[in-house]
């Protein structure tokens, strides 16, 4: 597409982005163009009145975005987060300014035994647990099948899919009939990609993961879905391409440029809430900016 689109209600960034490399794991908050999250035009309507939400990975990018919504349809969030502080105090910060407490805890989620721990203090700060986020990521582009290491293989793995296991595990027997679990896949785990081989076979992981959950937990009423974003301008990616790299990023969907968080999280309320979604389990929801996802 020659010309990118905005579709929105305010104009979005596209490309050339900001030619800028960040350092692992990126933080939103030495971002040279900020990613928009706040989504002011997106109007609360009690949707998760009540509800208590935990979202992984919370602390910037699509995390930061649907911890907003979800505060703003009324659900009390706790973020888990690795160790990105000052990004997950602003995210209390926006939470809070929608009138809703945030619980923030850092910790790594390839560790079965702190997703136990974080799990539990969530459901025991809310006296309730209705909504898993499993959205922590880590991504590192690559230079074909040599070029992973066993580490990097495993770092990813862990992180990816593994987290997203031990903290469904932790989080089931808080959850009752009518929660829901909504697990971040990726357009690389539909598409698959040359330049992330260990990303996308995680992210095909979780796709396959969210709809056998599904199937499992069904005779408990507890739905399980997950949102496949195309490219989204968050920390992941200046940290993890090079400069120059990164003023292309987004050109190349139909619309012509990235997403912003804000375009990615009203698909995180509505299938988190009874009143949108109640009969939609197992579904990958592709959200690319292109057609035929």
């Amino acid at each position: 597409m020659s010309t990118p689109s905005n579709t929105g209600s305010r104009p979005h960034p596209v490309p050339p982005m900001p030619g800028q490399h960040l350092s692992k794991p990126g933080r939103e908050g030495e971002m040279a163009l900020a990613p928009q999250y706040l989504a002011p035009d997106y109007q609360g309507s009690g949707k998760l009145a009540g509800m208590a939400a935990i979202v992984t990975g919370g602390d910037s990018g699509i995390g930061r975005a649907v911890s907003v919504l979800f505060a703003r349809e009324g659900a009390d969030i706790a973020i888990i987060y690795l160790n990105e502080h000052d990004d997950a105090r602003e995210t209390r910060r926006a939470v809070e300014a929608e009138g809703r407490r945030c619980l923030l805890i850092a910790g790594d989620v390839r560790e079965s035994a702190f997703c136990n721990q974080a799990v539990a203090q969530a459901a025991q700060a809310f006296g309730r647990l209705d909504v898993l986020v499993n959205n922590a990521a880590f991504q590192d582009h690559d230079d074909g099948l040599e070029a992973i290491s066993d580490e990097k293989w495993d770092k990813t793995l862990r992180t990816n899919i593994h987290g997203y296991f031990y903290m469904a595990r932790a989080a089931l027997p808080h959850l009752r009939a009518g929660a829901s679990i909504i697990n971040t896949g990726s357009v690389t785990g539909l598409r698959g990609s040359a330049g992330l081989l260990d990303y996308s076979a995680s992210k095909g992981a979780i796709h396959a993961f969210t709809r056998s959950l599904a199937a499992n937990l069904a005779d408990k009423a507890i739905r399980v879905n997950a949102v496949a974003p195309g490219p989204v301008w968050t920390p992941l990616n200046p940290a993890d391409r090079d400069a120059e790299q990164i003023k292309s990023f987004g050109k190349d969907t139909d619309l012509g440029r990235p997403a912003q968080p804000e375009e990615i999280s009203p698909a995180y309320v509505f299938l988190a809430a009874p009143c949108c979604a109640s009969y939609i389990t197992g579904i990958v929801l592709p959200i690319t900016g292109s057609a035929g996802d």
